[in-house]
């Protein structure tokens, strides 16, 4: 398996658990609104996926902790590339 498969089955595991815990709830919220807009069940954890990248990437590299209003304030603005 690729490194990036393994990446992406971890980042899809979070979403999951996020949508399960309803927490933050705006990840069901964002989950539902843009599979209202067509977007497939792959596509929408993708997107939802990219947030949760810029969350770790600044977890990681700055050693910053979880912004929940950023991500926040990023899963509203789906399809919209989130701000880092």
């Amino acid at each position: 398996m690729e490194a990036n498969e393994i990446v992406r089955k971890q980042i899809f595991e979070i979403i999951r658990n996020q949508k399960s815990m309803n927490k933050p709830p705006e990840t069901n919220l964002t989950y539902k609104r843009l599979i209202n807009l067509g977007y497939s069940d792959f596509e929408t954890n993708q997107l939802i996926g990219q947030c949760v990248s810029v969350e770790i990437f600044n977890i990681l590299k700055h050693k910053l902790p979880f912004d929940e209003k950023r991500y926040v304030k990023n899963l509203q603005q789906l399809p919209k590339e989130p701000i880092g």
